[in-house]
């Protein structure tokens, strides 16, 4: 945690004070936010508070932050004022004094393919940043974080993390699926849709026609994509209301869900629990354990591992692979399947994936969560009050069970080899004992391996490599659902690879291997990697290697230079110096950097 904010450890009550006792100069409890609101020098701080319209008895509760990214620039986040509406009204009732402020947020789906794209992964470090920096600036007692697209959620867990002021975690909610044809769909769908049209496959009239009908309204993208798998993780991580993620975005269950949580930190103050109470090493087990099951985002093991870092807690790379061999998928979500996050929430949310879990021990019910209980109390009092359906109430035909799972072993592989040495991340959305070998096809930048993809060039059996777009020779590691989308909309899901030191999208399917480390710009074996290099993707060993000797190998680091820094001033550079190879959650932190 933060050495400059320290945890009180005198256990005092919290309380409202009055008005009589704010020139006494003397505190009564541990409340920060005393900083400027107690005592006569603090005159002047009151006065600008009162300009605001608060008054003594808001000026005697805690001060509880909302961070809000609410932004016209994505339909993820369009709706978040009003959110945080709902969030404010919770707070208020039970007695505290919100504090609404605004951070970024970046479009990915909008910046996907452009070279824009390098400022997603940046902006979950500047939202984190953002929200430590106001919150201890202003003095903050808590605080009630609200995330909508990709990053708003790993960027707001990790900015409560740092501070560890008492904290609720509130998704903005799920986009409704759009319907073309008669059928449900999503913004990968229109991805797909930008291949199938290079190849021939789709008409321009069908193109256009999917496109306005496949995002109907507010929300973030509705599959089991980063934004829905992060949102899903805040639950098993106990930082988040069981229940909470699935609500779509426009349904007024959303909103209750909202001021429920303004209500539930007001509880985290009076009690003193912070994210450091509910968060540990089993938390993080079940967090894994739940983002393989339901096939979620990779984006989650690079957020794992960069929120496990900030909260200390030992968590590797190795450790998503290991879980996900024990634990098998019993959801059928996009991008794999075909239901979405919606459809989740009709038979009970991510609570029933849990206690489909916990009842196989799969799960640590033990963990605690952000509302004083444990998981396992959490899920019982959710089938107590009847929140959560019987078991055989629950329509089976997207929602398997553990004794008959969809998959064996859950979504997420973690595949090692003289190519990954430490490590690169694939999520199965096809066959489970998927082996391929091919030539390389290696290209420097996404653009090129984009240009040879839509050229109708691309071949069975090839292994498209797109290297130097790591964290730091990106930088900022894009995701590129566009061409992978391109590549299974030119009918090539499951005869070709594709691998890369940079990231993919949650909606991205077929054997895509990501987060390939060392990366490029560090010297990494993809780096050396040449056209017609045999390659090989083993799932079932989890491997990932090509055919050359390591004294060829070492032949070709020798004469190997490292790539110049794409941009030499500004945020991308900073971000380029600063950020952590990507099997450590490409943090910025620097206590963590230098560990």
């Amino acid at each position: 945690m933060s050495e400059q904010q320290p945890r009180p450890d005198d256990g005092a009550t919290r309380g409202r004070r009055g008005d009589a006792d704010r020139f006494a100069g003397e505190k009564d409890d541990d409340l920060r936010s005393r900083d400027v609101t107690e005592g006569a020098d603090r005159a002047p701080h009151r006065s600008m508070f009162r300009a605001m319209g608060f008054d003594d008895e808001d000026l005697s509760s805690p001060i509880v932050g909302v961070p809000n990214p609410a932004a016209d620039i994505t339909p993820c986040n369009v709706h978040l004022d009003d959110v945080a509406d709902a969030a404010l009204d919770g707070i208020d009732t039970a007695g505290g004094m919100p504090i609404e402020f605004g951070t970024i947020t970046i479009s990915d789906a909008i910046s996907m393919g452009t070279e824009g794209m390098k400022a997603s992964l940046i902006s979950r470090e500047v939202i984190a940043d953002s929200v430590e920096l106001v919150s201890f600036g202003e003095r903050m007692d808590a605080l009630v974080t609200v995330g909508g697209c990709d990053k708003n959620l790993p960027g707001m867990l990790m900015a409560s993390i740092r501070t560890d002021l008492p904290s609720v975690f509130l998704y903005g909610g799920s986009i409704m699926p759009g319907e073309h044809e008669g059928r449900d769909v999503t913004i990968v769908q229109v991805f797909e849709g930008v291949g199938a049209y290079a190849q021939g496959e789709m008409s321009g009239d069908e193109l256009d026609d999917l496109e306005r009908h496949a995002c109907p309204g507010a929300g973030s993208c509705g599959g089991m994509f980063t934004a829905n798998t992060m949102a899903s993780i805040s639950e098993a991580l106990g930082m988040a209301p069981l229940g909470s993620a699935s609500p779509p975005a426009e349904d007024p269950e959303r909103y209750e869900v909202a001021e429920r949580a303004g209500e539930l930190v007001m509880d985290c103050i009076e009690n003193d629990r912070r994210p450091s109470d509910v968060l540990s090493r089993e938390s993080f087990e079940n967090a894994i354990a739940l983002q393989t099951a339901i096939g979620g985002s990779t984006n989650g093991v690079l957020h794992l591992l960069a929120l496990a870092g900030e909260a200390d807690v030992d968590l590797s790379i190795e450790d998503f692979d290991e879980i996900s061999r024990r634990t098998p998928k019993i959801a059928d979500l996009q991008p794999g399947g075909s239901h979405v996050m919606n459809d989740l929430h009709e038979v009970g949310g991510v609570p029933v994936v849990l206690r489909r879990l916990l009842e196989a021990d799969l799960l640590h019910g033990d963990a605690m969560t952000v509302t004083g209980r444990t998981l396992a109390e959490e899920l019982a009092e959710l089938e107590a009050t009847g929140e959560l359906p019987d078991d055989d109430e629950i329509d089976g035909e997207f929602l398997y069970t553990v004794d008959d799972p969809k998959e064996e072993e859950g979504a997420i592989k973690i595949l090692k080899g003289n190519l990954a040495p430490d490590g690169s991340v694939l999520k199965v959305t096809g066959d489970d004992e998927f082996y391929h070998e091919g030539p390389a096809r290696v290209f420097e930048h996404e653009e090129d391996a984009m240009e040879y993809v839509q050229s109708g060039e691309i071949e069975s059996g090839d292994v498209i490599v797109i290297r130097n777009e790591g964290p730091t020779g990106g930088p900022g590691m894009r995701e590129m659902l566009g061409v992978t989308a391109a590549v299974v909309g030119a009918g090539h899901e499951d005869d070709v690879a594709l691998l890369t030191d940079g990231r993919f999208s949650g909606a991205t399917r077929g054997p895509m291997i990501g987060h390939v480390a060392p990366e490029a710009a560090a010297g990494g074996p993809i780096g050396l990697l040449e056209d017609g290099d045999h390659v090989t993707v083993d799932i079932p060993e989890r491997e990932l290697t090509v055919d050359l000797s390591e004294a060829e190998l070492a032949a070709r680091r020798e004469e190997w230079e490292a790539p110049e820094p794409q941009y030499e001033g500004g945020i991308l550079a900073k971000y380029a110096r600063d950020f952590a190879s990507a099997d450590l959650g490409a943090v910025t932190n620097p206590r963590l950097t230098r560990e």
